[in-house]
């Protein structure tokens, strides 16, 4: 495996030891991408839980009664930017669930 250098600016650098008190730069990277990746995957499960609340059902029973039309008003601004914004937040889930891993 050939091995990339990178570059991190001074400011950067400064900013990721700050943030994760490590002061070699390639942990200090890592740890900071770890919590990124952690934060994003919070809020993606958060967004997914309000439209488990809100609905009442999971994503894929939501989009299984939107597509047999059991879903009041399923082309209604609101539920269709719930139904966009739902997928979304899914499908975060699990490509940041992925990256944790």
């Amino acid at each position: 495996m050939l091995a990339e250098s990178l570059i991190i600016p001074k400011p950067a650098y400064n900013l990721l030891r700050r943030l994760t008190g490590e002061s070699r730069p390639d942990v200090a990277l890592s740890l900071a991408l770890k919590d990124l990746v952690h934060l994003r995957l919070e809020a993606a499960r958060s967004k997914n839980f309000e439209f488990e609340k809100k609905y009442n059902m999971n994503f894929a029973a939501f989009e299984k009664a939107w597509k047999e039309g059991k879903v009041t008003e399923p082309y209604s601004y609101t539920v269709e930017k719930d139904y966009l914004e739902w997928e979304a937040a899914t499908t975060d889930t699990t490509a940041l669930v992925e990256m944790s891993q």
